[in-house]
């Protein structure tokens, strides 16, 4: 902290927040919840738009919703207590504890599921290539044995870093397994009991009754509100469900420990993974986040009808928590946006111009890809798992706005694009759409060499189609041209119902396909060359 941040006042900062979230703050709207800490103490705290549209009732600091990934802080620092006691070593390889996990090519410890570093492939990933509707009830054992048929990793473990809800769902079993207790006892011994986090606890599926639960909105194909649901169980990766009052409580208590102490906290925000050298920004369940003018700590949260962000600025003092029940806004964005302008603070390189052309781009010799987008006079990067807009940074690069950025991008001769990550630099070359004989592709036959997937490719009148089945189900995707062999993968139907019956969330693109000498290699943001064989 330095001296020239001041601590704000409270009930003068009204006039400069709401505005921000006029969007919703309407009796048709869902909404969000939003406090603002200086100096450990809520110097603005407001409830804008409804908990319940149909039955008129607005938000408020009590009502409850879903944290999704913020989970993930609750589960490490659980974790790091068990190790204190001697219960567990974050250096344990995964299957001491979960024998029934397959032997990788490489060991994999929890301190590689804590800091997102294991190479584990997605689970979230897994179940929508496999067919899996994530929205339709299933159990907890059943997404287990999802993960435990992954054969092999994403890359070396400690080589990369990789977010995965896969390493998140191991941990939450094994607190379980080591403690004795569930996870709900054990969060509550520990943690929300002693802070007096009434509100605050796992609440695997949508199926349950929780007070005072708000109702989770997504926007429908004609921009209205629908109610969101979510079928498969989940734990401490994205599980828990809490209210702005008690999300003050524990970010005071990271500032200020009551329950734990800086030591945990301190390695929770930096667990020291170095990545070719450079300082991972993942700890382990917290991200501290260098990318822009301030330091930040937080952690951010996304499941279908829900976002959140809960972050400290740690030189000026600034707390933000942010709590949705809808998942149309950008809350990363947003609380930075607020944090800067509370400060004074100007983000980024306004004088910058653009000078990246929009368009799609393929990794030179490889499989990754990304698109450029510059509606609205904002330039955006767009992966598969969905887009972030682009802030000028030093030396000529862009980056985008996210607790873990995907790359550093800057222009490059020949209208390619240079994309630095961790000091690796890749070269993205311009793709569009190719018009090629698709009948060559089709009547083939795939089994994926890690994990129990099977691949058919047909043609449909003009198009090609690629289903894809596992043992828990099957899924038809459209394949779109961008060259002689690689294709993007599209649901097949236009109905924003049908789409969320493939993937929970409306993406760019479901994943790469690319087709080799006897077989196929498919990737994406959070899987890296899924390959297939043909039989």
């Amino acid at each position: 902290m330095t001296a020239s941040f001041p601590i704000l006042e409270a009930g003068t900062l009204a006039g400069r927040i709401d505005p921000y979230f006029r969007t919703w703050s309407g009796e048709n709207s869902p909404g969000v919840m939003l406090a603002v800490l200086s100096g450990g103490k809520v110097v603005h705290e407001a409830s804008y738009g409804m908990a319940d549209i149909a039955n008129g009732l607005p938000l408020s600091s009590r009502s409850v919703v879903r944290i999704a990934s913020q989970s993930k802080q609750f589960t490490t620092c659980l974790l790091l207590m068990l190790e204190r006691e001697g219960l567990l070593s974050m250096q344990d390889p995964v299957q001491k504890h979960l024998p029934w996990l397959p032997h990788f090519e490489w060991p994999v410890t929890l301190h590689h599921l804590a800091s997102n570093t294991s190479g584990l492939r997605d689970i979230l990933e897994m179940m929508t290539i496999g067919g899996v509707p994530i929205l339709a009830p299933s159990s907890r054992a059943y997404a287990c044995g999802v993960v435990g048929r992954q054969s092999a990793l994403n890359f070396e473990p400690g080589h990369d870093l990789l977010y995965s809800n896969s390493n998140f769902l191991l941990l939450s079993e094994i607190l379980e397994q080591v403690s004795g207790k569930s996870f709900n006892d054990l969060l509550h011994e520990r943690i929300t009991g002693p802070l007096g986090m009434e509100d605050t606890r796992l609440m695997p599926r949508d199926d349950d009754i929780v007070p005072r639960l708000a109702v989770h909105h997504r926007r429908g194909p004609d921009g209205k509100w629908l109610k969101s649901g979510w079928g498969i169980a989940i734990g401490g990766e994205g599980g828990m469900v809490s209210s702005l009052r008690d999300m003050v409580l524990w970010q005071q208590n990271l500032r200020d420990p009551k329950v734990g102490d800086r030591t945990l906290f301190e390695r929770m925000a930096d667990a020291g993974v170095m990545i070719n050298g450079h300082a991972s920004p993942y700890g382990y369940g917290l991200v501290r986040d260098t990318s822009g003018p301030l330091t930040s700590v937080g952690h951010g949260g996304w499941i279908a009808g829900a976002r959140s962000e809960s972050v400290r600025f740690e030189e000026a003092d600034l707390g933000i928590v942010m709590l949705s029940n809808h998942d149309d806004f950008a809350p990363y964005v947003l609380a930075r946006t607020i944090a800067h302008d509370l400060l004074g603070i100007a983000a980024g390189r306004p004088d910058a111009s653009f000078d990246i052309a929009p368009g799609t781009y393929r990794e030179e010799g490889g499989d990754d890809a990304f698109a450029i987008e510059t509606g609205n006079g904002e330039p955006r990067l767009i992966m598969n798992m969905g887009g972030a807009p682009l802030l000028a940074v030093d030396n000529g690069k862009w980056q985008p706005q996210a607790s873990i950025p995907a790359f550093a991008l800057k222009a490059a001769s020949e209208g390619a694009i240079l994309a630095e990550r961790f000091g690796r630099v890749r070269r993205f070359v311009p793709i569009t759409p190719t018009a090629i004989s698709l009948e060559a592709f089709a009547d083939r036959t795939f089994h994926a060499l890690s994990g129990d997937f099977r691949g058919e490719t047909r043609m449909a009148g003009r198009d090609l189609q690629l289903s894809l089945s596992s043992p828990e189900g099957m899924q038809r995707v459209k394949l779109v041209a961008y060259g002689a062999d690689f294709f993007f993968a599209h649901p097949m139907s236009v109905d924003v119902h049908d789409q969320w019956r493939v993937c929970p969330w409306v993406l760019p693109w479901l994943f790469t396909l690319r087709f080799t000498q006897g077989g196929v290699i498919i990737n994406s943001d959070r899987t890296k060359r899924l390959t297939f064989k043909e039989v």
